[in-house]
Parts: C-alpha cells; sequence; structure tokens
C-alpha cells in the first residue's frame, strides 16, 4: 500500500469519524491539562488543527515539513507559545498532539493496509510533537531573557537624591551587562533632572575586585562626558583594604565612606554653583 493510498484511508477515516474523534481527542488532553484550560478554548484549538491536518493529508502528504503542512506548523507554534505562556510544562504541549494517536489507534489497527497507514501517521505525528516542543523551548527563552532584563531593571535603579543631584545605589555583582543598564539609565536621568552631581553608592555591593573597579570606572567617564561630577561613596573598610591591596586607583574620583557623607558633599559642591551663578548674573 502506497503513500497515496494511505492518505486516502486517513483522510476518510478522520472525515467519517470527526466528531467523534475530535470530542476523544479533546477529553483526553482536557485530563492531562487537569482543567487548566476552558473546554470551549481546547476544543476551538484542537478543531482548527484537525482540520488543517486534514486539508493537508487531502492533498496526499504525509510530510511534515512539506508546504502541505505549512498551517498545520503554524497552528502548532501558536499553540505552543501560549502554553509556554500559560505555564504548561513542554510534556503537556506534546501530549496535546500525540493524544491523536491514542484516539486514532482503535480505529485504524484492524488490518494490515490499516496499521501501515496508522503507523505512517504516527511518525508524522511525532514529528509534530518535537516542532511543539522546539516552539515551546523557544518561547520559555524569550520568557525568561525578558524577565531577567526586567530584574535586571530593577536592580539598578537611579533615583534623584535632591536637586541637581542624583543617586545610584547598587547592590549585588556589577558585571558587564548591569554596568551597560546603569550607565544608560544614569545618563537618562542626569539629562531628565538636569543634575549636575551623581553618587554611586557600593554599600551593597560585597566585593570590589579589578573588574568591578573597571565597571565603576566607566560609569563615572560616561557620567563626566555628561558635566556631571562623579562621587564613589559606600566605601567600608574591608573594600578600602581590598582596593589598596590590589593597586586599584580610582585617580581623581571623590570617594565617601557612607553615602550620607557623599550626599553632604554634593550639596556643599552644588551651593557653591548656585552662588557662582548668581555673581556672574551680577
Amino acid at each position: 500500500m502506497n503513500t497515496e493510498s494511505n492518505t486516502r484511508l486517513l483522510v476518510d477515516t478522520l472525515t467519517a469519524r470527526r466528531d467523534d474523534f475530535l470530542a476523544q481527542w479533546a477529553r483526553t488532553v482536557g485530563e492531562d491539562l487537569r482543567g487548566r484550560l476552558s473546554m470551549a478554548e481546547l476544543g476551538r484549538e484542537l478543531g482548527e488543527l484537525y482540520e488543517a491536518l486534514l486539508r493537508a493529508l487531502s492533498a496526499g502528504s504525509l510530510d511534515s515539513h512539506g508546504e502541505e503542512f505549512g498551517e498545520t506548523r503554524s497552528l502548532l507554534i501558536e499553540l505552543s507559545r501560549n502554553r509556554a505562556r500559560q505555564g504548561f510544562t513542554p510534556t503537556d504541549t506534546a501530549r496535546s498532539v500525540f493524544a491523536l494517536k491514542e484516539v486514532l489507534e482503535p480505529s485504524l489497527t484492524g488490518d494490515a493496509d490499516s496499521i501501515r497507514a496508522y503507523l505512517q501517521f504516527s511518525r508524522l505525528l511525532d514529528d509534530l510533537g518535537l516542532l511543539t516542543s522546539e516552539a515551546y523551548l523557544r518561547t520559555r527563552e524569550e520568557i525568561i531573557s525578558s524577565q531577567a532584563e526586567q530584574l535586571l531593571e530593577l536592580s539598578t535603579p537611579v533615583v534623584k537624591l535632591w536637586d541637581g543631584v542624583v543617586g545610584v545605589p547598587l547592590v549585588g555583582t556589577l558585571d558587564s551587562a548591569r554596568t551597560q543598564v546603569v550607565m544608560e539609565k544614569l545618563l537618562q536621568t542626569l539629562v531628565d533632572t538636569d543634575s549636575t552631581h551623581a553618587i554611586i553608592d557600593i554599600t551593597g555591593v560585597p566585593t570590589v575586585d579589578t573588574q568591578v573597579a573597571q565597571h565603576l570606572l566607566k560609569t563615572v567617564v560616561a557620567a563626566r562626558m555628561m558635566g556631571a561630577r562623579c562621587t564613589i561613596s559606600g566605601i567600608r573598610p574591608q573594600i578600602a583594604q581590598t582596593i589598596v591591596a590590589l593597586g586599584i586607583e580610582f585617580g581623581d574620583i571623590p570617594t565617601n565612606a557612607s553615602l550620607s557623607d557623599a550626599l553632604r558633599q554634593a550639596l556643599k559642591e552644588v551651593a557653591l554653583d548656585a552662588e557662582d551663578d548668581v555673581r556672574g548674573l551680577l
């Protein structure tokens, strides 16, 4: 029995018992998903997928990668993306496809021709099930990447401490990716608030090594290019000892033991700048 005969048998069987197969398929998948998806939504998804499969088989193809299955692949990718966003597992998602094999098995294992058609259709569904897993994993990676970016944004706040003074309280490790976010947020805040002083507080940074120091210096240089004076605060005794032991040089960048000391110094400079501006107007 050739491929054409197999597809004809599959189309005839799927068409003749469409409602029965769809009902069984939805019921089986619904049990796997344990009621976490409404039967109405599940019935709609599986109904669209069932019709797409029928159209592809009616074209005489059993190649999941063929043009005839383009619509089927699109529907499965969308289904997988929805499942990933809804918190289902890859197994839950793939089972939505594999369950159709269980539904069809009793009707396509009666004679040799039916068995051959069923085996070919099973291989087709296996390929489509793998497609759902790949689409699911890609979506989960996108979600995780997006969440990581959001957490990075939240972990690097830039706050206005006073008129003309902004602060960057750093907590945790400072790496290249985070340094870039700090730079962008600091520079934008300097522009938005028309500030001339920036305090980078490292009280919450557990250790300062050569790499962390380089990231701090890059941030300071970027802020200075915007015309802001920068101070690094939060230099605890153990941090100071580490910096000296490593031979790290902050050059002419002012440092303070605490944020309050740095803020006090910045406010003095802001006041002096204001006095100079007034004198310049007289």
